[in-house]
């Protein structure tokens, strides 16, 4: 069953950029669950988008950046005036806040050879399918903090916070943009639930509840110690006479004895 649904998941995501759809998209329930999560962002490739804007015996590759949606619109261009890329990385935007970083680069999906969708009823394969379709921003926990790392750093996201992304098109034989999508609508992280707010099994307790287990607990506590009490008392009222006997002197009969007359 799951099997047929990322099928059908996988022959709607190449439509959907058959037709031309010119933002990011949030990858569908089929094909990831729990997204976003409370730092990723699972995000659809762009199969199909970019496919007008290449040109035989050049070499292109696409960019993804990410911004808060806190971050002004005015500085949500992705190039310089030479048409060039921006670098800006996480550190520098603050993680998006101050405007749009580069979070990831990867190659031009292919339109025209798809992974095979038959590959997706293979337990084996479905991870290798689908990482081919999708891409996770936020998945690396490690490159802020590795001093050799020299790739583009895709560090997590911060938790309830909404984002949006673009796929830039890079003719990487001249280093200029060719093409770019449009920014994503609004994306959500999950919020962190503060313990208080976390159900437990089999129900969360209210004040009432909690005020009525915390009596019976005394009630069953007081009700023990007196069960205790009495049951020592007995045993010791049962031990007395016992003990009594045991230390009062017993009198033997004297022996009279001959008589003499």
């Amino acid at each position: 069953m799951c099997s047929s649904w990322l099928v059908v998941a996988l022959c709607c995501l190449g439509q959907l950029y058959a037709d031309h759809s010119l933002k990011p998209q949030i990858a569908a329930p089929q094909l990831t669950t729990n997204n976003p999560t409370l730092t990723t962002v699972a995000l659809e490739k762009p199969f199909c988008v970019f496919d007008s804007s290449l040109h035989p015996n050049k070499s292109y590759i696409i960019y993804l950046y990410a911004m808060k949606e806190s971050a002004s619109a005015v500085i949500s261009v992705v190039t310089d005036p030479s048409n060039k890329p921006l670098d800006s990385t996480f550190q520098q935007t603050r993680g998006g806040q101050l405007g749009p970083y580069k979070a990831a680069w990867f190659h031009v999906p292919s339109c025209a050879s798809p992974p095979r969708f038959v590959d997706a009823g293979d337990v084996s394969k479905v991870s290798g399918v689908l990482k081919q379709y999708l891409f996770r921003v936020g998945d690396d926990s490690t490159c802020l903090y590795d001093p050799n790392f020299l790739d583009v750093c895709n560090p997590p996201l911060t938790p309830d916070t909404t984002y949006r992304f673009k796929y830039v098109l890079i003719d990487s034989t001249e280093g200029i943009v060719k093409d770019q999508s449009l920014w994503s609508d609004p994306i959500r992280t999950r919020r962190v639930k503060l313990p208080l707010r976390i159900d437990t099994w089999p129900g969360p307790r209210s004040g009432g509840m909690v005020v009525i287990t915390s009596i019976l607990s005394v009630l069953m506590f007081l009700l023990l110690a007196g069960f205790l009490v009495s049951v020592s008392s007995a045993v010791m009222r049962s031990e007395s006479p016992s003990a009594e006997a045991r230390c009062t002197p017993q009198t033997a009969p004297r022996d009279p004895g001959p008589q003499l007359s």
